[in-house]
């Protein structure tokens, strides 16, 4: 059984300052010393200016209406989500994490690598922000560091695509994949262990019953099951999104999930101000602006739309700039039979609005257009962006498998592109229904706008960032906006709408056809930032507005 805890010590020495090589075995060697190797650890060149680019927010909720036991069980899933997070930091980095830490006697630089998770800048392309550090590998540790691509496509092993398990070597240097439930085996017992524990001061029986099976699924790497469960759950209070999730980590090929959690409280009143909406979806798919062949497949019927308050972030979540929508599970054949939970974060939405895109809009939206910069509709782009995950298609046209998997490591940033992008087509169609009756469609293109300079500063590493990389260059080429000679950008209504269509048609077109080459031309054509934009960007620096937020959380912050 493989044991990363016992390379990762053996390695400590090469981690504190260098790309982690990836687990293979126990008998790989460094040199140096780990002490003079800490204490020649620098902050690189040109980051003493973003070590403040994130805004310190605490991470609070009103948990008066918490019975002790749900109180209880808030702190036992806290302590049941630190234990995504320590996962995270080896998926990520690799090295120890504590020994990274205690190396750098700068508060400052020492806080944006935890928030980082490692000492590569999340929001600058992954740039090494520490000396010494090399390269962050695309594949972060889900693969060996000396594999190439060619090696592994030409390479035959079980699991090779999955989701759940770690790309390694054998005795022979051949390729294998290891389970995450055998190669993290001891942490995802103790993490089991704590769901069991939880599922025990659950008031909801079906919470509970689904902390039980997430917790099976977490030994044993099948999580459909505990994944239907969580979409029949319906009047739980207290919700909780965990495991191994997303997988935009594994840029080398976008197969491998990352750990993560969420603990969340949800808002009753806003919950039900929502759920309208998820009905829509059938009727909202047949009107897609593609041919018919691209929406063939229906979103099931029994999605649905929550607001909540966040109340503890771990792990890829909590990397870099912070998720304030989740659309899950990812599982297609969930999607096609359940449909999907949408979960809007009321509270950490309001403080990057409050903090961040008011500020970006006084900077860069024209006057005549700031009165349309609204919550309403910063809540509804980010709320349509996740129900819209739910149209379109899953599987490609041919029949030889998921769009996940033809476009592999394109397949996160266009998928993020067609969230947003069809999150505006619903929102003109159900604004011309009078399904939404709140603001006018200019609320929500402006603010959408302002949205995208939010967004594109996550930098060419994120797979929001190169979707709204794309989407700004393409709404440029149709007109969508105008800027003028003082750099304040104005919405073009019209060719919004026809720009919104057109980029709506191609990125359902090329999902449909599995077309890995024609979405890797269209990211290397139109995911860049042009010399222009940039400059707009340098002024919100230069206005200090931050990129993102990061939490203050815990029992501690929660009064628990």
């Amino acid at each position: 059984m493989f044991r990363p805890s016992k390379i990762v010590a053996a390695l400590t020495a090469a981690m504190l300052v260098g790309c982690s090589p990836a687990p293979q075995t126990s008998t790989q060697t460094t040199t140096g010393s780990p002490s003079a190797q800490a204490t020649s650890v620098q902050l690189n060149e040109g980051f003493e200016s973003r070590l403040d680019i994130y805004y310190p927010v605490d991470l609070t909720a009103d948990l008066s209406g918490l019975s002790d036991n749900q109180r209880q069980m808030v702190g036992v899933l806290i302590e049941a989500s630190k234990i995504m997070d320590d996962l995270f930091w080896q998926q990520a980095y690799g090295g120890d994490k504590e020994a990274l830490l205690s190396s750098l006697k700068d508060p400052a630089v020492r806080r944006f690598a935890d928030i980082n998770y490692g000492p590569w800048d999340r929001l600058k392309g992954d740039e090494a922000f520490l000396s010494g550090t090399e390269e962050k590998p695309a594949g972060a540790q889900f693969y060996p560091h000396d594999m190439t691509k060619a090696e592994f496509d030409q390479a035959s092993f079980d699991d090779k695509t999955g989701l759940y398990s770690i790309v390694t070597r054998d005795n022979a240097g051949q390729l294998m994949a290891v389970p995450y439930s055998e190669y993290y085996s001891e942490a995802l017992q103790r993490a089991a262990a704590l769901l069991r524990q939880a599922a025990e001061l659950a008031d909801d029986e079906a919470f509970g019953n689904y902390l039980l099976m997430r917790a099976e699924a977490l030994l044993s790497d099948d999580y459909q099951a505990s994944d239907f469960a969580w979409m029949d759950m319906k009047t739980n209070p207290i919700e909780l999104v965990y495991g191994p999730i997303e997988t935009y980590e594994d840029q080398l090929y976008g197969y491998r999930a990352a750990f993560e959690s969420y603990v969340l409280l949800k808002d009753q009143s806003w919950s039900e101000r929502l759920a309208k909406y998820a009905s829509y979806l059938p009727e909202l798919q047949q009107g897609l602006p593609v041919d018919d062949a691209y929406k063939a497949e229906m979103p099931g019927a029994n999605a649905d739309l929550n607001a909540y308050d966040v109340i503890y972030y771990a792990g890829h979540s909590n990397a870099g700039s912070k998720t304030i929508a989740i659309n899950l599970p990812n599982d297609e054949e969930v999607q096609l039979a359940k449909g999907t939970r949408r979960l809007q974060l009321k509270n950490a939405m309001r403080a990057k609005f409050d903090h961040i895109l008011v500020p970006i809009a006084d900077q860069l939206i024209a006057p005549e257009q700031r009165q349309h910069i609204t919550f309403t509709a910063f809540f509804a782009n980010t709320m349509f962006h996740e129900v819209a995950h739910g149209l379109g298609i899953k599987n490609t046209l041919d029949g030889n498998g998921t769009v996940r998997q033809a476009l592999k490591e394109h397949a996160s940033a266009l998928e993020e592109g067609k969230a947003d992008i069809l999150g505006l087509y619903m929102v003109r169609q159900l604004l011309d229904k009078g399904v939404i009756t709140e603001g006018v469609l200019e609320d929500y293109y402006v603010t959408f706008m302002a949205g995208i300079f939010r967004s594109v500063r996550f930098g060419a590493s994120s797979a929001h960032g190169k979707a709204n990389m794309v989407r700004f260059n393409f709404f440029e080429e149709f007109g969508a906006f105008s800027r003028d000679d003082n750099g304040l950008y104005s919405v073009n209504m019209d060719k919004m709408g026809e720009a919104i269509d057109a980029l709506s048609n191609l990125i359902l077109t090329l999902q449909g056809d599995g077309d890995y080459d024609g979405v890797a031309k269209l990211v290397e054509e139109k995911g860049l930032i042009k010399a222009l934009l940039k400059e707009d960007l340098a002024r919100l620096s230069e206005a200090k507005i931050p990129v993102d937020i990061t939490f203050n959380q815990g029992k501690d912050v929660l009064g628990l």
